[in-house]
């Protein structure tokens, strides 16, 4: 009777010890998810003042009125994820005028702002490349079996990726 028991605890004992650490792995990368969203965040809200500050050079120059509506319009409960598609697309608008109008390229601050814009994208980009990389390793872990349920104890959820490419690699990993 005594084995019994002894065995019953040490099992438990085990599975407790593994919910543990793979809780802790979830954390950890929770933790990582919220660290690259803040990035992520604090860098679009640096694209936003970058693309507010060409404004009033680009409308004085081309005595164009309505440059990037987009800009003011921005929800204030926005997610990053709706932020940086209208971003992406004011960009695109910003770099389609810069094509159309190669005299602004002449305007010293207009190229020091730019300076500044190519940068700030390069820094998103990296944000994004870690928040992809660290929500594939999410995910992977809400699929996985233990780790399968542990996610469903703790209710987590696959995570939403930044493109289309990271969710296609991740649906290919997963069908292995």
């Amino acid at each position: 009777m005594l084995e019994v028991i002894l065995s019953v605890i040490v099992v438990i004992s085990l599975l407790s010890f593994i919910f543990v650490i793979i809780n802790n792995k979830f954390q950890l990368t929770i933790i990582k998810i919220d660290k690259a969203e803040e990035d992520i965040s604090i860098y679009l809200q640096k694209k936003e003042e970058l693309l507010n500050r060409t404004k009033p050079i680009i409308t004085k120059e081309l005595k164009k009125e309505d440059l990037f509506p987009e800009l003011d319009i921005i929800p204030v409960d926005a997610n990053n994820f709706e932020i940086h598609a209208l971003l992406k697309k004011v960009s695109n608008e910003l770099y389609k005028t810069l094509d159309e109008n190669e005299k602004l390229l002449k305007s010293k601050a207009l190229t020091k702002i730019l300076e500044e814009f190519n940068d700030n994208e390069e820094d998103i980009i990296g944000a994004i490349k870690f928040y992809n990389d660290t929500v594939v390793e999410f995910n992977q872990l809400v699929a996985a079996f233990p780790s399968k349920i542990v996610a469903f104890i703790r209710r987590y959820h696959k995570k939403e990726f930044y493109n289309n490419e990271k969710r296609e690699m991740f649906e290919i990993l997963n069908q292995k």
